[in-house]
């Protein structure tokens, strides 16, 4: 009996220190900036994305473009939130379908705006978000990893304090001078996010040959929808590509890792972000490899410990951001 009455007490106080720690990482006081930069990257590279994408707008998500007729319609993932389900419903009304295709653009662009403004921050949020999943839907064919990841983040946005900083709505006075309680949470949601997802990269890259043969580099650079520059080269320099491989590995697999600790955070952003440059570079995808950058940067890179607040006075520094 004494036995337990020595180790309940000692229970209690490890149950505290772990709910203390919990507290501290998911709860304490944090600044929105993080979430701004966040809102502000992520409608950046969506808005470069629609100027990319404007002049064969109605190609892609046209009933007479690329995929014609009901080709369109079956390529289509949903059968429910795609434009060909509102051009289907409002054509009684005499709503055509290109002005109907030039319309979602243009309230998808608006959204956008307002997003990166922080004009109604969560309003502009879900609306991009909804017509983005309605682009997305209609012209599954063309989407990937760039769209699925900007789809999943502009949802977060829904949620987010993303407007208490650097917004219109904290300069009209809508949001709060101090940060919501949410916002150190909503930080830690994108972080855990990106770990899972760039370890997962790492370790299905690492569990197979290509990646350390250096022959998924060698592709990646050499096939003629990705080349952008003649590398061909580096074929009488093999250990080139076998190195590249390694780093890439290397920096996926250990971002779980890295980025938490102080003394090695701003080294693993700045490999990242290289790596995702490099990605722009040299295979041409400029939106995924910008969209990634800016996911590492707002999250990892802009400092979420508030300043000049009774938060920073009252609550110890943290190791992590």
């Amino acid at each position: 009996m004494s036995g337990h009455a020595v180790l309940r007490p000692a229970g209690r106080a490890a149950l505290g220190r772990a709910w203390q720690a919990i507290d501290r990482f998911a709860f304490a006081p944090a600044s929105a900036v993080p979430l701004a930069a966040l809102r502000i990257g992520l409608a950046s590279v969506l808005l470069l994305q629609a100027a990319m994408v404007a002049p064969v707008f109605l190609d892609l998500y046209g009933r007479s473009g690329f995929l014609q007729g009901p080709l369109n319609d079956m390529m289509a993932r949903s059968h429910l939130l795609r434009v060909g389900w509102l051009i289907d419903a409002l054509a009684p009304l005499g709503i055509g379908e290109a002005a109907l295709i030039r319309g979602t653009g243009a309230l998808y662009a608006l959204a956008l705006v307002a997003l990166l403004l922080g004009w109604r921050a969560r309003a502009a949020a879900a609306l991009a978000w909804l017509t983005h999943l309605l682009l997305m839907m209609t012209a599954d064919s063309t989407s990937y990893g760039a769209d699925s990841y900007a789809h999943i983040f502009l949802f977060y946005l829904l949620w987010m304090p993303s407007g208490a900083a650097l917004s219109l709505d904290r300069w009209l006075g809508r949001a709060p001078g101090d940060p919501p309680a949410t916002t150190r949470l909503s930080l830690r949601v994108v972080q855990v996010h990106l770990c899972i997802s760039y370890l997962a990269s790492g370790l299905h890259k690492a569990s197979g040959e290509q990646w350390w043969s250096g022959e998924a580099v060698w592709r990646s650079v050499m096939l003629p929808e990705y080349r952008q520059i003649d590398l061909s080269w580096l074929a009488h320099h093999p250990w080139i590509p076998m190195v590249a491989g390694w780093l890439v590995i290397l920096v996926e697999a250990g971002y779980a890792l890295f980025i938490w600790p102080r003394r090695s955070r701003r080294l693993w952003v700045a490999a990242t972000v290289a790596l995702h440059v490099g990605i722009a570079i040299f295979m041409g995808l400029v939106v995924f490899g910008a969209l990634m950058a800016v996911l590492t940067l707002a999250a990892f890179g802009v400092s979420a410990e508030p300043r000049g607040s009774i938060a920073e006075r009252s609550v110890p520094r943290m190791s992590l951001t």
